[in-house]
């Protein structure tokens, strides 16, 4: 059992502190599970290769996308506000946040165009917020993966430029600019993910690289 959670502290620190950007904050995780970060980082590359061959799709999908999203969390606010009782503080104010996530959801699932404009705005958002995290965690790595960090600084940088071409272009390419702009974001995400996870092997100096020679 102590292995047991060993292995997954790893993952959960990944997740609470990198996963929002794709690339783990802690270089000694990507290290040690850099085999699954490869295939992420191939994952999100195809992805990325997809949404930008097919913008508009990829736009229409990120619109559902977002709806089921706020549908599920509305759905399962709402059963655990019942479950802690109108006793409970903040009560009706978890209530009103969980409905309205509901009928948000409901309306981009009814009319995904019409949210196309909102979902743009927050891309947008997203993007400048998950470029500032990638530009700081490219000079953690500076020191730690030395071969890789321009590679992340490079994906911090993308995502920035396109978080204000974003806001540039509303409201006229908002039809297509989201389902391009997350596919470019998926692939140099990908991109950056998995020179890293190549990369990791050799930024240990206690370990040899697999092309090095086995000492007799």
């Amino acid at each position: 059992m102590d292995n047991i959670v060993r292995l997954t502290l790893p993952w959960r620190q990944t997740m609470a502190t990198g996963l929002a950007v794709g690339l783990p904050s802690d270089p000694e995780t990507l290290r040690k599970f850099r085999l699954w970060f490869k295939i992420y980082g191939v994952v999100l590359i195809l992805l990325g290769a997809a949404a930008i061959l097919l913008p508009g799709i990829a736009t229409l999908a990120t619109s559902i996308l977002v709806g089921w999203v706020l549908i599920a969390g509305g759905v399962f606010g709402l059963i655990s506000v019942f479950q802690a009782g109108s006793g409970s503080p903040g009560f009706w104010w978890n209530l009103l946040t969980a409905i309205l996530c509901v009928l948000a959801g409901g309306m981009l699932l009814w009319n995904p165009i019409a949210g196309v404009l909102t979902l743009t705005v927050i891309l947008a958002a997203y993007l400048l917020a998950t470029g500032v995290t990638k530009l700081i965690m490219a000079f953690h790595y500076k020191n730690v993966i030395p071969q890789a960090w321009l590679w992340v600084l490079f994906s911090a940088v993308v995502d920035i430029i396109l978080g204000f071409m974003i806001v540039a272009g509303l409201p006229g390419t908002a039809i297509w600019v989201i389902g391009l702009l997350v596919g470019i974001n998926l692939l140099f995400t990908g991109v950056a993910l998995l020179v890293s996870a190549f990369y990791c092997w050799s930024a240990n100096s206690g370990t040899p690289s697999p092309s090095a020679p086995a000492k007799a």
